[in-house]
C-alpha cells in the first residue's frame, strides 16, 4: 500500500494522511494537487507533501478522490519556504498553503460558483460543463456540493477546473471590476474632406442645419490645437447634444474613432537602458562587488536618486544570464507607476502580481512562472508574491524595504515578505537587494555589523539639490491668528506661489474621511461604533458616519442621541476636510484626492496617478499611499499638513517611523530640474525628529534611535514576539490572559511584558489583550518557541480557554 502526506489549506498544524492505489502513487508527485474528503461531509484541495509506504498508527488513512493536476503545481523549493515561513513565524503549513495559491487552485465542497455574465461561446464546453452552466442561468449560485448532485458523480472539481480555465464562471471573491478595455471616443474628419474648396461646399450645405454647422465650426477651433478632439469636449463646447454629431456622421462628415486605454499587456518594445551617471556606476560598481562576499545588500540611496536605474542594469545582466527576478514593492500603488517604468526597458518580459488583480489573471500568472515562459522573467508584486513557484531566481530586489506594508498582520501567516525574501534567496543561492532612502534601523544595523553589504548613492539625479525643508509653528500662527481653516498664512502663500509658476502641489494628511470624531457641544457625548471602541468617523461625501475597523456605517445624526440638542460639532481633520476647504481657497484649481475611498477597485490608482502625471490635478492630497516613490516631475511644493499626529503614537517605532514617512513625502518635491519646497506643520517645532527631518540627517536619527532600543531592550537587539487573545466575552479573555502571563513568567521571567489592552481594544465585538514576549540576544530562538508552542498546547487544553483565538505574531514591528 502507498500513502501519502498532503497538507490541508485549514490552520492545523499537521499533514494528514490518505491511501492512494500503486498507479496513483506512481503518477503523483510532490506539489500536486489532489481532492480529499475531511470531516463528515467537507471536500478540499489538498497538496501532496509527500510520497511513502508507512501507514498511519492513529487512524485509518481514507482514500482520497481524485488527483487534479498532471504536473506539479508548487515545486520543492517552494514547499522547503513554506516549511521555514511556517516555523518561523509559528503558524501552521495550512495557512501557508492557502496564503500562497491564488484561491481558483483552492476549491472546497463551501466554494460557491458563480456565472460569468460576459462569457458567451457556449459551443467549447463539454457535456458536463454545459449542465452546470445551465443550471446557472436558472440560478445564481451554486455551491460544488450542488454540483455534485447536478451531475450525479462524485468527482467534480476537474469539471469545475475547466469552467473557470475557460472563464464560463469565476469562484467567490472580492470581484474587483472586470476586466474591460476603456475605449474613449473621438472625433475627425471624414477622409474625403481635405481641400479649403469642399470646406466652403460643405458650409454652404449645412446653411440650413444651425446646430450642424456649429459643431463643424467649433471642430475646425478646436483642430487647430493639433491634439485629438474627444468627442464629449466637442459636445460641451458646441453646446450641442450627441444626435447632432451622430447625424454628421451619418452624412459621412465626420468619423467617430476609438483609443483604447490599455492596462494588462505590455508592450513589446525595448528600448536600450539609460545611461548611468558617474554616482550611479559607482554604486553599482559597489553593489556587484559586495555581492561577491555577500548574498544581502543594502542600498542606501536618498529620494530621487535614481535607484531604479542602478536596478534596471543589474536585472538585465541577471535576464542575460537566464534567470528570473523578482521586483518586491510595498504598495500596489506604486506597481502602476514603475510598471510604466520597467516596460520601457524589458518590454513583454514582465507580470505583475497583486491582489487587486482578478482571480484568472492571477492564474495566469502563476501558470506563467512555473512555466518559465519568456513573459515571466521579471515578476513584479507586492508582498504575495514571493509565493511564486520560481525555478530559477536569480536576483530579488526589495524596493522602500522599510515599509510596513511588507509584514502581513492578517490573516495567518504573520510574515515579513522583506525577511521572507532574504530565506528565499538563499534557497535559489540567489543575490538579493535592499533599496531605500530611510533604511529600517534593523537592515542598517546589519549592514553596520557586516552581515548585510552596505553601498551608499548620496547624491540626487542630475544633480539637483534636495528640497528645502521648513517647519511652521502652528500654536505661534493660532496665537497670531494667521491661520484660515487648517492652513497656515505661510503654507497658503507657497501653494499660491507654485500655482503662479503652474506647478503642481502634493499635500499629506494621515487620515482618511472628514473628521474623525463627531461630538455634542452641549454634553460631549461622541457617536460611537457599537462593535468597536472607537468613535465613529464622519464623510461629508456620503453624509455618514463611518467605522474605519469593522465598516459599519450609518446616516449622520441631526440631533446627539444622549441630550437631543442639535450642536453636534466635529473635532480633529481628514483628506476630505482639506479638499473640501482648497476648493473653497482656490477655487479654480483641480483638486484631487488620494485615499483609500477614492482608490477602491482595480485603477483606482492608475486613475489618480494618470490624471495627476497628465497635469490635469493641479493639488494632490492624500494618505500615506502618496508617500512611497512615486515620480512626479512638476512637483514643487509638499506640505506636511499635521506632523505631530505620527509623533504622538504609542510604538516604539513611532519616531522612526515618522522620520522615514516625512523624509519620504519630501523626496516627492523638485525631482527634475530645480529645488523644490517642503513645509510641515506642527504644534512642536523643536522636536529632535523634525529637526533631524529638516536637515535629512539619517545617521543622527539612527544613532539616536539605536541608543534608546539598547536602553529599552527592543529590536534590533531583542527579538519579541506578540501574542493576542480575542474573544467575545471580556471576563474569559481576562482570565485567560492572566493564565497565559503567569505560565510565560515562569519560563520567561522579567522578558515578558503585558497584559495590557491595545489603543483599541475591541473591535469587531471581540475583545483583545496581548502579552509582549522579548528575546534577549543570546537566548535561542528555536527553543523559546519550543516553549511557547507547548505553554500553547497546554492552554488550548484547558475547557473554557478553548474558544479563545490564540494569535502569535513573531517579529510584530
Amino acid at each position: 500500500m502507498y500513502y501519502i502526506d498532503v497538507i490541508l489549506p485549514i490552520p492545523i498544524q499537521k499533514t494528514f494522511t490518505y491511501s492512494v492505489t500503486n498507479e496513483e502513487a506512481n503518477f503523483l508527485k510532490e506539489g500536486m494537487r489532489v481532492a480529499v474528503s475531511f470531516g463528515k461531509t467537507k471536500m478540499f484541495t489538498a497538496l501532496v507533501f509527500k510520497i511513502h509506504e508507512n501507514a498511519p498508527t492513529l487512524y485509518e488513512a481514507k482514500e482520497i478522490h481524485q488527483i487534479l493536476d498532471e504536473q506539479p503545481l508548487v515545486n520543492n523549493l517552494q514547499l522547503k519556504h513554506w516549511q521555514w515561513i511556517s516555523t518561523y513565524y509559528m503558524c501552521s503549513l495550512g495557512d501557508v498553503f492557502r496564503a500562497a495559491l491564488p484561491s481558483a487552485f483552492l476549491l472546497e465542497s463551501e466554494t460557491i460558483v458563480y456565472k460569468n455574465e460576459a462569457f458567451n461561446n457556449e459551443d467549447i464546453l463539454e457535456d458536463d460543463e454545459f449542465l452546470i452552466f445551465e443550471a446557472l442561468q436558472h440560478q445564481s449560485q451554486l455551491t460544488i456540493h450542488q454540483v455534485v448532485d447536478i451531475l450525479g458523480k462524485k468527482k467534480v472539481m476537474p469539471t469545475v477546473n475547466e469552467l473557470i480555465k475557460k472563464s464560463a464562471i469565476y469562484i467567490k471573491e472580492q470581484i474587483y471590476e472586470q476586466y474591460k478595455p476603456k475605449l474613449v471616443k473621438y472625433v475627425r474628419l471624414h477622409a474625403s474632406y481635405n481641400s479649403d474648396e469642399s470646406l466652403n461646399a460643405l458650409l454652404e450645405e449645412l446653411s440650413r442645419a444651425k446646430k450642424q454647422r456649429d459643431a463643424v465650426l467649433t471642430f475646425f477651433q478646436l483642430s487647430t490645437t493639433k491634439k485629438p478632439i474627444k468627442a464629449k469636449d466637442l459636445e460641451t463646447k458646441a453646446n450641442v447634444s450627441a444626435s447632432v454629431l451622430k447625424s454628421l456622421v451619418d452624412k459621412n462628415i465626420f468619423e467617430f474613432y476609438e483609443i483604447q486605454i490599455d492596462r494588462i499587456n505590455f508592450k513589446g518594445d525595448t528600448n536600450d537602458l539609460k545611461q548611468l551617471n558617474e554616482f550611479q556606476e559607482t554604486a553599482l560598481k559597489e553593489i556587484k562587488e559586495t555581492f561577491t562576499n555577500n548574498d544581502v545588500t543594502l542600498l542606501h540611496g536618498i529620494t530621487s536618486s535614481g535607484k531604479t536605474e542602478v536596478y534596471t542594469k543589474l536585472i538585465q545582466e541577471v535576464l542575460d544570464a537566464g534567470k528570473q527576478v523578482l521586483f518586491l514593492l510595498p504598495e500596489i500603488a506604486l506597481t502602476t507607476q514603475i510598471i510604466t517604468r520597467l516596460q520601457v526597458y524589458f518590454g513583454d518580459q514582465i507580470s505583475v502580481f497583486h491582489s487587486k488583480y482578478s482571480m484568472n489573471e492571477r492564474v495566469e500568472v502563476w501558470n506563467n512562472v512555473l512555466e518559465n515562459k519568456s513573459k515571466a522573467q521579471i515578476i513584479l508584486g507586492a508582498r504575495s508574491s514571493i509565493f511564486l513557484p520560481f525555478s530559477n531566481l536569480g536576483l530579488i530586489v526589495v524596493d522602500e524595504e522599510h515599509e510596513t506594508s511588507y509584514k502581513q498582520f492578517e490573516p495567518s501567516p504573520r510574515y515579513n515578505a522583506r525577511d521572507s525574501a532574504i530565506v528565499l534567496s538563499k534557497l535559489h543561492n540567489a543575490k538579493i537587494l535592499l533599496g531605500s532612502a530611510t533604511p529600517s534601523l534593523e537592515s542598517y544595523f546589519n549592514a553596520q555589523q557586516n552581515k548585510y553589504g552596505f553601498v551608499e548613492l548620496n547624491r540626487r539625479f542630475g544633480n539637483v539639490q534636495l528640497p528645502k525643508i521648513e517647519l511652521i509653528d502652528v500654536k505661534e500662527k493660532h496665537r497670531k491668528k494667521e491661520m484660515k481653516g487648517h492652513f497656515s498664512d505661510r503654507m497658503l502663500k507657497l501653494i499660491q506661489e507654485a500655482l503662479d509658476e503652474k506647478e503642481q502641489i502634493i499635500l499629506f494628511q494621515n487620515r482618511r474621511g472628514y473628521s474623525p470624531v463627531v461630538e455634542c457641544k452641549t454634553c460631549g457625548v461622541a457617536p460611537q461604533c457599537p462593535n468597536c471602541d472607537v468613535s465613529l468617523t464622519y464623510h461629508k461625501f456620503k453624509n455618514e458616519l463611518r467605522c474605519h475597523y469593522c465598516n459599519y456605517q450609518r446616516a449622520m445624526p441631526n440631533s446627539c442621541a444622549a441630550c437631543g440638542s442639535n450642536t453636534l460639532d466635529t473635532k480633529g481633520f481628514g483628506t476630505e476636510q482639506i479638499e473640501l476647504e482648497l476648493k473653497e481657497l482656490f477655487p479654480d484649481f483641480k483638486i484631487g484626492r488620494m485615499d483609500l475611498d477614492t482608490t477602491r477597485g482595480k485603477f483606482g490608482y492608475q486613475k489618480i496617478i494618470g490624471a495627476f502625471e497628465a497635469r490635469e490635478i493641479d493639488i494632490l492630497v492624500g494618505t500615506q499611499m502618496l508617500s512611497k516613490g512615486l515620480d512626479f516631475d512638476n512637483v514643487s511644493l509638499v506640505g506636511i499638513l499635521n506632523a505631530d499626529t505620527m509623533l504622538n503614537f504609542p510604538d516604539f517605532r513611532a519616531h522612526e517611523r515618522a522620520y522615514q514617512m516625512m523624509v519620504q513625502v519630501s523626496g516627492r518635491a523638485g525631482r527634475s530640474k530645480k529645488q523644490g519646497n517642503v513645509a510641515i506643520q506642527t504644534y512642536n517645532p523643536y522636536h529632535k525628529i523634525l529637526q533631524q527631518v529638516s536637515t535629512t540627517n539619517y545617521t543622527e536619527m539612527y544613532k539616536e534611535q539605536l541608543q534608546e532600543r539598547w536602553q529599552y531592550k527592543y529590536p534590533p537587539y531583542f527579538r519579541t514576539i506578540k501574542i493576542t487573545l480575542k474573544h467575545r466575552d471580556f471576563n474569559k479573555v481576562d482570565t485567560g490572559v492572566n493564565w497565559l502571563f503567569k505560565a510565560l513568567y515562569n519560563s520567561f521571567g522579567e522578558n515578558v511584558l503585558g497584559p495590557t489592552a491595545p489603543a483599541v481594544s475591541r473591535i469587531r465585538n471581540q475583545y483583545i489583550k496581548n502579552i509582549v514576549i522579548k528575546i534577549p540576544p543570546k537566548q535561542s530562538l528555536a527553543n523559546t518557541k519550543n516553549q511557547l508552542t507547548k505553554i500553547r498546547n497546554t492552554f488550548e487544553a484547558v475547557k473554557d480557554f478553548r474558544p479563545i483565538r490564540f494569535i502569535i505574531d513573531v517579529d510584530n514591528y
